[in-house]
């Protein structure tokens, strides 16, 4: 897949645990491991958006694009 997901790159860097950002944010705890392992199909832009807003960060932080070659 050419789209890399850093999320848990973010949580270490806030030291926050995929659980409490599950609380905070409101998404369950396997939707977001599925997320976190970059096996997701699609993430709703108000997803992002609360995932960005609690991480203090921007999207690109968490979604990276590579090219396969």
């Amino acid at each position: 897949m050419a789209i890399i997901v850093n999320l848990d790159v973010m949580l270490a860097r806030r030291k926050m645990s995929l659980t409490e950002l599950s609380n905070k944010v409101g998404i369950t705890m396997a939707n977001l491991s599925i997320l976190k392992k970059g096996k997701a199909k699609a993430i709703r832009f108000s997803t992002l958006e609360s995932i960005c807003e609690t991480l203090e960060c921007q999207p690109a932080d968490i979604l990276e694009y590579t090219v396969n070659s």
